[in-house]
């Protein structure tokens, strides 16, 4: 690479000037002509740096193997690289195995630092989300369709296998609401009666643990990243909305009630059950709800009274199953949770459908509420490993979830993930390690063994109370707002989700916000944003015009910047507009089609790939412009670009001379004397 010390210095003091006026000292300026620099003054200028000033080479990498790439290419997505290296530069074999171990089951890499005094922080942690976890477990339970004790067996075992598996220090795992939710609506289409729901849902559960564990163990996590920000807002506010609205069966002691989700058949099954309602199960729902709601309320008010909020669900209930029993209540019409039977988590393999029909619906069903269930872990992981900055693996998250959801359904549980609210809680309370999960699991050991029979009375319309609380919170308004000033085709994903799972169906939700993120996507893959530069004065650097209004054209010369790959999906697009830039038929160049074009500047440095199609789309570009007389240039191409064009052989045609390593190069090659021009021909 050829450059003179004084080229180096102006290079330098380009760099210099990019970072101290990048985009702050530029103050727009409306309703005025833009500037434009002439040829001769910008000539002058730089003749001044001609002798100082020599062309840097823009070198062209040797051509790499397609099959190295490739390997490569999976090598990055299948095997993290720093769990790799921590296996390398290790001889013996004991010594891997135990990096693997402690790699496989982090439990074994923090548990020997553990420090005893932890443990009081962690055992307060964990009795407190164990006091929400028990009514919140019969709660989701009853909203999954499924037998209270299932929310009780799935807040027992899966907490144990995430302790060992999971590298989240705050995440409480147990049953949530939307998957409990997006459960139930997938399966009341497929099953007939109340036995081949619960076997579908264990078949499910176990169909959704193999997918999620496999999506770690092969580093497959992006297919999450399809469901966007605005997306889960969405979704989450649109079934936060449809569970309230579910629960009026409870609070109003609704007997015969819809299976159906969408609010249509919801507030018309309400409507037509109005002679079920019983006014001792609507006083009594409303008074605890009230309760519930003020409880979160001082919790919200006062961080350090995380407790009330914490204790208010399980105080709730102790208080309503008293009362019920005392006065008898079941008596007049109130609903109660009945029996529940006392014992551990008994098996339930025999339960899960390997082959057949009902397997193959059982596995859509899991693979759909598994990619719910693994999104929510993952957003609520991260943020509490944001709030005491350190990392979390997302592919061993993604195989603890999945490894405890296969435990789970052999051992009478449904789909468990990360809960927000319970989380909420752990990390309020002082919650220090996984530890927490631990003392939540034998806490819920000894209500399984010694303490079910006494929630027999427990009034469902308590529970509806104690769901609604849970989920208000879900409706996430100030995001929405955010949402909506950021980037108004997030809102309409969001609002897609929202209103498709609030008057359709969850699954049909959530589709409809997944289609329109796609549609965005393809959006700004097909249609990218190509603007034209000038240069900001006083300065070599080269900005958008319309971002900077200040920033002057050359005359005669159009710098182009295309800030996006080309790809055959979009070659076509951008052919068509630098053709209109140039030609004068764009609103943007209108004004300087007077001016004679002499040199067209690509600025290559945002363009990241280019395929066989986009390498076709330059030359007919540069053919094109062959015929107006026009010079094209290309300003710091990337390295596989420069690859691609060589092998393409559009170097050659343009001249290799004409490849600049910036775009200042570029201009003051373009006015330097006696630069021959083609003459039209083709």
């Amino acid at each position: 690479m050829m450059s003179s010390s004084g080229g180096d210095d102006l290079i330098l003091k380009d760099a210099q000037a990019e970072s101290e006026n990048g985009q702050d000292n530029i103050s727009p300026t409306k309703d005025q002509d833009r500037p434009s620099m002439s040829g001769d003054t910008l000539s002058r200028k730089l003749k001044r740096e001609e002798n100082s000033t020599s062309f840097h080479t823009v070198d062209i990498p040797s051509p790499t193997n397609v099959f190295r790439t490739l390997s490569n290419k999976f090598r990055e997505i299948l095997c993290k690289r720093d769990s790799i290296s921590g296996f390398q530069g290790h001889n013996s074999k004991s010594r891997k195995f135990l990096l693997w171990i402690q790699h496989t089951f982090p439990i074994f890499e923090w548990a020997p630092k553990y420090r005893i005094v932890h443990f009081k922080a962690d055992a307060i942690a964990g009795l407190t989300i164990a006091s929400l976890a028990i009514p919140q477990g019969i709660s989701y339970a009853k909203l999954a369709g499924l037998p209270p004790i299932l929310g009780l067996y799935s807040s027992f075992v899966p907490p144990l296998i995430y302790a060992v598996m999971g590298t989240s220090k705050d995440l409480a795992v147990g049953t949530v609401s939307v998957v409990s939710l997006l459960l139930r609506s997938l399966l009341s289409k497929e099953a007939s009666n109340s036995l081949l729901h619960l076997q579908l849902a264990i078949t499910a559960t176990f169909f959704a643990g193999i997918f999620q564990a496999s999506l770690g163990f092969f580093r497959l996590g992006l297919l999450l990243d399809f469901l966007s920000h605005a997306t889960i807002v969405g979704f989450m506010a649109g079934a936060a909305i449809m569970i309230c609205l579910q629960q009026l069966k409870g609070l109003l002691g609704i007997q015969h009630f819809t299976a159906k989700t969408d609010l249509f058949s919801v507030m018309h099954s309400v409507r037509a059950a109005r002679d079920e309602w019983n006014w001792h199960t609507a006083v009594l729902g409303a008074c605890f709800l009230s309760w519930l709601l003020v409880a979160r309320h001082i919790s919200g008010r006062k961080k350090e009274l995380y407790w009330v909020a914490a204790l208010a669900p399980l105080v709730s209930v102790i208080i309503s199953t008293l009362s019920v029993y005392l006065t008898r209540a079941d008596k007049h019409g109130v609903s109660i949770v009945g029996h529940l039977h006392k014992g551990l988590n008994p098996p339930s393999t025999e339960m899960i459908f390997l082959h057949g029909q009902y397997a193959l619906k059982s596995m859509k069903i899991g693979m759909i509420t598994a990619v719910i269930a693994l999104t929510e872990a993952m957003a609520v992981g991260r943020t509490f490993a944001s709030l005491k900055d350190y990392q979390i693996d997302a592919n061993r998250e993604m195989i603890a979830i999945g490894m405890m959801n296969i435990s789970g359904a052999c051992t009478s549980c449904y789909i468990t993930t990360g809960s927000l609210s319970r989380s909420a809680i752990s990390y309020n309370a002082g919650g220090k390690t996984a530890v927490t999960n631990v003392v939540m699991a034998i806490v819920m050991a000894i209500t399984l063994l010694f303490l079910t029979p006494l929630f027999e009375f427990t009034p469902s319309a308590v529970l509806s109370a104690v769901l609604i609380s849970a989920v208000i919170n879900l409706i996430d308004f100030h995001a929405m707002r955010v949402i909506w000033k950021v980037d108004k085709l997030d809102f309409l994903a969001m609002a897609g989700a929202l209103f498709g799972v609030v008057l359709i169906s969850v699954e049909v939700g959530l589709l409809v916000a997944v289609a329109i993120s796609m549609m965005k996507i393809l959006l700004h893959v097909t249609r990218p944003r190509i603007a034209i530069l000038g240069n900001i004065p006083g300065t070599s650097i080269y900005r958008n015009v319309k971002q900077y209004p200040e920033a002057c054209r050359m005359q005669g010369v159009m710098i182009i910047r295309i800030d996006a790959a080309i790809y055959f999906s979009n070659s076509n697009y951008i052919l068509g507009r630098i053709s209109k830039l140039a030609s004068g038929e764009d609103l943007q160049t209108q004004k300087f089609s007077e001016e004679r074009l002499r040199f067209m500047i690509l600025e290559l440095s945002p363009v990241t790939g280019i395929d066989s199609t986009g390498v076709i789309m330059l030359e007919d570009l540069h053919r094109s412009m062959k015929r107006r007389n026009v010079q094209l240039a290309l300003a710091n191409p990337g390295r596989s670009i420069i690859q691609k064009l060589e092998a393409g052989g559009f170097m050659a045609s343009l001249g290799r001379e004409w490849v600049f390593i910036n775009v200042g190069e570029a201009i003051a090659k373009c006015f330097q004397p006696h630069i021959p021009l083609t003459d039209g021909a083709v």
